[in-house]
């Protein structure tokens, strides 16, 4: 049975089954007492109509309006008003029909009691029921709302991150092609096309969607070679990759503000030649990239600018992931090492 004919149908259809049974056994009860089999039939068929119009009344209700503080006092005081109006209407209905058979009234009359309490009871059963079962659905239905709403949240943060990505890359590459432009106009045409490139493969990416990392990697590499054209034979790069790793999931545009912090760490405050280490290992069940740039300990604390890049990457991980840690940073030797974990998943999207 599916859950949404569970949610949409679940309490009518035990009920269906549990009336038709109930109306047999009830026919077979009132056999026992010596009343003719029509007036049995008629008497168990009437009865439990009635008494299932009822709790289909209170399903109905239930259905659409779900009592919160009273409402244990709601199914009481429900349970006895539709107990006794059932009673009243049966005892009124079935005295019309056998008006004429005094043993059958003598015997409805004595049973009028012992009906109550039955109705009273099968009535506040599905009231229960009733009440339970929709309250879960309004549960459930409500904490769907609430990972809707927050993945909504989530989606608007991350575009917001991806809004802020490269604005600094993109006014210092701009800057670089104007003064390219009269000393060297191939050079300057050339990094217009990468950077052409570079953006276009951005805006083509998802937040949320996973790449392997060697498409991360070729998408990186457009990116590097836009920084070298910059900074000339002053950045060197270094990419080590388990064959095994490059095939691994990354989330999309996350290696680039890595390395963009990479250089700026390590390139603007130095005059000669740095080396920036990109290695990728797996770790059990995760891919461990590592991003390694020299420093100098005295500038890099006023190097700050706005501390977006690692910021960034910490808080997309905790949105995709919702760990913490993922992202670590050690500085030895003048050294700067961020080590980032990404575990792995077999969905095409991390939602």
């Amino acid at each position: 049975m599916s859950k949404s004919f569970l949610s949409n149908k679940g309490v009518p259809f035990i009920f269906a089954g549990w009336w038709l049974v109930w109306t047999f056994l009830q026919w077979n009860i009132l056999l026992k007492f010596g009343i003719s089999e029509t007036e049995a039939i008629v008497d168990s068929y009437l009865s439990n109509i009635f008494l299932g119009l009822s709790c289909l009344l209170i399903i109905n209700n239930m259905r659409y309006y779900l009592p919160k503080k009273e409402k244990y006092w709601y199914v009481l005081t429900v349970s006895l008003v539709l107990s006794f109006v059932w009673v009243i209407v049966l005892k009124l209905l079935l005295g019309i029909i056998f008006k004429n058979d005094t043993a059958y009234l003598n015997i409805l009359s004595q049973s009028t009691t012992l009906r109550f309490g039955f109705g009273f009871l099968m009535i506040g059963c599905i009231s229960t029921v009733s009440l339970l079962w929709f309250t879960q659905q309004d549960f459930i239905q409500t904490e769907n709302q609430k990972r809707a709403v927050e993945q909504l949240a989530k989606d608007a943060e991350l575009f917001k991150l991806r809004q802020q990505l490269h604005p600094h890359f993109l006014f210092n590459s701009l800057n670089s092609i104007s003064a390219l432009i009269v000393s060297q106009p191939e050079k300057a045409r050339h990094m217009v096309q990468q950077l052409s490139d570079f953006l276009r493969g951005t805006l083509k990416k998802e937040e949320h969607v996973l790449n392997s990392l060697n498409e991360e990697l070729q998408h990186l590499q457009l990116y590097l070679d836009i920084e070298k054209v910059r900074f000339g034979h002053r950045l060197n790069t270094v990419i080590q990759v388990e064959e095994s790793a490059r095939l691994l999931q990354v989330p999309a545009l996350l290696l680039q503000p890595a390395v963009e912090n990479a250089i700026k760490f390590g390139l603007y405050d130095v005059i000669g030649a740095v080396t920036i280490t990109i290695h990728a290992t797996i770790q059990g069940n995760s891919l461990q990239i590592e991003i390694t740039n020299p420093f100098d300990e005295h500038t890099s604390q006023t190097a700050g600018g706005t501390g977006f890049g690692l910021a960034s990457i910490k808080r997309r991980l905790f949105l995709i992931f919702g760990r913490a840690d993922l992202l670590t940073t050690t500085a030895h030797n003048h050294i700067f090492t961020a080590t980032i974990l990404i575990p792995q998943k077999n969905e095409s999207t991390y939602y």
